[in-house]
């Protein structure tokens, strides 16, 4: 009943469109994943309880509580819980977030520049380093279980 922060910043439709414009100026492709589950990898720092599921009372307990130790489908702090650790893992990683849009992250290495979007659970993300490209992608997929969609073709309308 006395959470803190529940909201989660979102991608600006104008960060994205100039990503989109970027990336085609510069000549390389975006791919997208999605993060399975993404709301059950996020870590939450308050103390949250929740009833038993129907159908699945204990018998032995049936009045008893459970105390959460993730985030949960449902659980107002859940996006806020996601974002939180996805960003984390970014900027442990060696990403900047962007100071106008806190969705948008940039790695450089040497001249190589990585451009990572968030938009909740979708991830779009490109550079002209095949080589950075599948290292990021395969460094997503060790942390969370990741659906790679391969070459961008579509994204919110755009």
């Amino acid at each position: 009943m006395d959470y803190e922060e529940t909201f989660a910043p979102v991608a600006r439709l104008e960060t994205i469109r100039i990503l989109l414009a970027f990336a085609t100026s510069k000549g390389f492709k975006l791919q997208q994943m999605d993060v399975k589950s993404a709301f059950l990898n996020g870590f939450i720092e308050e103390e949250v309880y929740v009833r038993q599921p129907p159908g699945f009372e204990s018998a032995k307990f049936p009045d008893r509580v459970y105390k959460l130790r993730k985030a949960l489908y449902g659980l107002k702090q859940a996006l806020r819980a996601w974002y939180d650790r996805l960003k984390s893992f970014l900027l442990k990683s060696g990403f900047v977030m962007g100071s106008v849009d806190k969705t948008l992250f940039l790695l450089s290495g040497g001249s190589d520049t990585l451009i990572v979007q968030i938009y909740v659970d979708d991830i779009i993300f490109g550079g002209l380093s095949h080589a950075l490209v599948s290292s990021f992608a395969e460094q997503m997929n060790r942390e969370f279980e990741m659906s790679l969609m391969g070459e961008l073709q579509f994204f919110l309308g755009l």
